[in-house]
C-alpha cells in the first residue's frame, strides 16, 4: 500500500527508456531540499509507477525493452 494519496497533485510522468534501468527516486538532478530516502521504482512489469514518498511517477517509454532486467 502506498503512502502517497490516490488525490495527490497531478504531476508530469517522468518517462524513462530501458537505458536508465534501474530507475530510482529521488533523481540524480534532484535538489538537495526535495531528498527522501532512495527506493527502487518498478517500471518493466507495469509500465508505470509512483514514488511512495513523493508521488512522482514514472513511466518506461513506450515501445522500450527491458532487456536483462
Amino acid at each position: 500500500m502506498s503512502s502517497v494519496p490516490e488525490n495527490a497533485p497531478n504531476q508530469d510522468i517522468v518517462e524513462v527508456g530501458a537505458a536508465d534501468l534501474p530507475v530510482y527516486c529521488p533523481g540524480p538532478k534532484a535538489p538537495l531540499w526535495s531528498q527522501h530516502p532512495r527506493i527502487y521504482i518498478e517500471v518493466v512489469k507495469n509500465r508505470v509507477a509512483r514514488c511512495q514518498y513523493c508521488g512522482t511517477r514514472y513511466a518506461l517509454r513506450e515501445g522500450e525493452k527491458a532487456h536483462g532486467h
